[in-house]
């Protein structure tokens, strides 16, 4: 709804902001967030590949999606060092008991603890397999207590198939990593939803992927345009925008049915879906009055929305305050210089009073409440817009206690939107299209800006929500 890229696309487009030039935000401040993503001295983890039982080789492709996996859910984690495989020690050790025989002392355990792989963590463990199930047995040990009995063990069962092993070593993942990352869950088995096109005229339909983009699959199949993405709170619908019927609506996709479900649709462009945290009500954009404004309905009975702001400029792209649901953020036009809307962000109560403006200057849109804690926010943010201005928007996020305290976290020269935060606040999942591609890619990053991943690459794909 503000650019042909962001909420509608061109030939549609009800409103454009105007170019110029702008006063930016004060001078940045560098803030941490991301929990234990910026722990300057992390536990060093070492995660050795499992033993198969099986010597004629039978288990080898398991293995490898299993001890790759786990590996890389570890690595991704943000709250680890985990060890290089080149530092490991050359002897595969299935269970405790192979490494340490009875916990009376474990010799064994220094070759982990010691140089050069110097661990303070060891996760190992073994898989076998017989007619047709696969079994996963995992340990967790103190490398530099051999006499320790194992902080975490876990055993699996599940079919003897790639993805059933890639499910087991992302339980296995979350699991060590709720036991050391302070009793939050691992985002290993959690989902992105996303907007998929295949081609340039094809159709934009609603897809879902794992959150390292493996195992993607399409949804809807509505042979249309579908935008705006919102996976609910509890992971069991996702709102979105659908131009199925001829023009913009809010429609509603059950993750447990596997299909669109009725959905109320009214006059106007109707777009942005955003859920409260609690999952009873959704907030949206709608032109039903001529000017784009934000409405607030009850998600059992949205036959009656309220509407929450008026004011000339459009009002799109609102997003809740997930530890209170008393605040909504939103995207406004009513920002003007001479006369020109630009597009800023601003908070509310969720009943339209108490209106403050967030950022002052740029082109800022996308916003995104870190889940977690309530207290940053994600947004994108064209700093230098205006005509013939350098840069492209980036992602960044900002202090809601102190909305000049930002950091910027991208710095890829390309255009950086929509950024979307995992559950566990440690990960920002945004859209990005580097300059010289044809196509965004979908990519995520620690909450610092740290190990940026492109986990799309066939096609179009835009707009994560990031759930469960």
């Amino acid at each position: 709804m503000i650019r042909s890229a962001k909420l509608l696309p061109s030939a549609i487009l009800i409103l454009a902001f105007c170019s110029f030039a702008a006063p930016l935000l004060a001078q940045q401040a560098q803030i941490t967030t991301g929990l234990d993503i910026n722990a300057p001295n992390k536990l060093r983890l070492a995660v050795p590949d499992f033993k198969a039982a099986s010597p004629d080789g039978t288990l080898h492709p398991l293995q490898k999606v299993f001890d790759d996996t786990l590996f890389n859910d570890l690595d991704q984690s943000g709250i680890f060092d985990v060890v290089s495989r080149s530092l490991y020690p050359t002897t595969t050790f299935g269970s405790p008991e192979e490494l340490c025989g009875a916990f009376q002392g474990c010799p064994g355990m220094a070759a982990w603890a010691n140089a050069p792989a110097s661990a303070n963590m060891v996760a190992l463990g073994n898989m076998a397999a017989a007619n047709n199930q696969l079994t996963v047995m995992g340990w967790l040990l103190d490398a530099k207590n051999g006499t320790a009995p194992p902080i975490l063990g876990k055993e699996y069962h599940g079919d003897a198939t790639e993805p059933s092993a890639r499910l087991m070593a992302h339980q296995f993942a979350d699991a060590i990593i709720q036991r050391l990352g302070g009793g939050l869950p691992g985002i290993a088995e959690s989902k992105i939803y996303f907007i998929h096109q295949e081609s340039a005229h094809a159709p934009k339909e609603l897809w879902v992927m794992d959150y390292d983009g493996a195992n993607p699959r399409q949804l809807t199949h509505l042979n249309s345009i579908a935008l705006s993405p919102a996976v609910s709170p509890d992971g069991t619908r996702v709102a979105f925008t659908s131009f199925a019927h001829g023009k913009a609506d809010i429609a509603m996709f059950s993750v447990e049915l596997g299909r669109v479900i009725s959905f109320p649709r009214f006059a106007g462009t109707n777009t942005a879906p955003a859920w409260s945290p609690d999952g009873t009500r959704l907030a949206f954009s709608s032109s039903a009055p001529g000017d784009p404004e934000i409405y607030v309905c009850e998600v059992s009975n949205c036959s009656s929305p309220r509407r929450v702001t008026a004011y000339r400029g459009p009002d799109t792209q609102p997003v809740w305050n997930p530890k209170t649901g008393a605040q909504i953020v939103w995207v406004s036009g009513r920002a003007s210089d001479a006369g020109r809307s630009i597009p800023q962000i601003f908070e509310m109560a969720a009943d339209g009073t108490n209106v403050q403006r967030v950022t002052d200057g740029g082109y800022a849109v996308s916003p995104a409440w870190e889940p977690t804690q309530g207290l940053f926010l994600a947004f994108s943010w064209d700093r230098r817009y205006g005509p013939g201005a350098p840069g492209a928007p980036d992602i960044y996020i900002l202090d809601m206690a102190n909305p000049s305290r930002w950091e910027q976290l991208t710095h890829n020269g390309g255009r950086n939107d929509y950024p979307s935060w995992s559950p566990d606040g440690r990960h920002i999942a945004y859209q990005s299209k580097p300059a010289g591609h044809a196509c965004e890619q979908i990519w995520t990053m620690l909450a610092n800006g740290q190990k940026p991943t492109q986990i799309t690459h066939s096609g179009c794909n835009t707009q994560p929500s990031w759930g469960k």
